[in-house]
């Protein structure tokens, strides 16, 4: 590899770096070709990037973007790096899966939004909600109100219908 090949995956890394709300960091040695694909696809589905880098253009990449120094430590071995940039969780939650699945994905380290987290946190990380979750939750807390009105103006509207009914019924008698 060149030094032009070098410096433009150097620049890659430090654009992906500086946009992504995550980055995860996972050693990935064991993996077959075919289960590899299968972690590209699964991390392709929910928006994440996933890049193997060599340590050294990635140290390089990450001291260009402040508040990595945490990670250097951690740059040992083959490492895979995953980016997200809409939901922060989805690759732990991707992660954590493939590695009960296989045994061959270990997480290292992880970043969001600039705070570092030790790769034996991955179980608290993907118990944590994402980001449809944490819509979900928003948009349930907005309808609930919303549903309350409705349902008392249908309850006033019956009770109406009620009196009427019981008014011509006792007219009737």
């Amino acid at each position: 590899m060149n030094r032009s090949d070098k410096e433009a995956i150097v620049a890659e890394v430090v654009d992906k770096a500086s946009r992504a709300a995550a980055m995860y960091f996972a050693d990935f040695s064991g993996l077959t070709v075919g289960e590899a694909t299968e972690l590209r696809r699964e991390f392709r589905k929910a928006g994440v990037e996933y890049r193997v880098v060599k340590n050294t253009l990635a140290r390089k990449a990450l001291e260009q973007v402040t508040g990595y120094d945490a990670v250097y430590d951690k740059l040992v071995g083959p490492t895979g790096i995953a980016f997200s940039y809409d939901d922060a969780i989805a690759p732990a939650k991707i992660i954590k899966k493939f590695n009960e699945k296989s045994g061959k994905l270990k997480l290292k380290v992880a970043v969001l939004e600039k705070q570092v987290f030790d790769g034996s946190q991955l179980d608290q990380l993907s118990k944590l909600p994402g980001r449809p979750e944490l819509m979900a939750g928003v948009i349930g807390s907005i309808h609930a109100p919303i549903s309350g009105i409705v349902g008392a103006i249908g309850a006033l509207a019956r009770d109406l219908v009620n009196v009427i009914d019981a008014i011509e019924k006792k007219k009737a008698a």
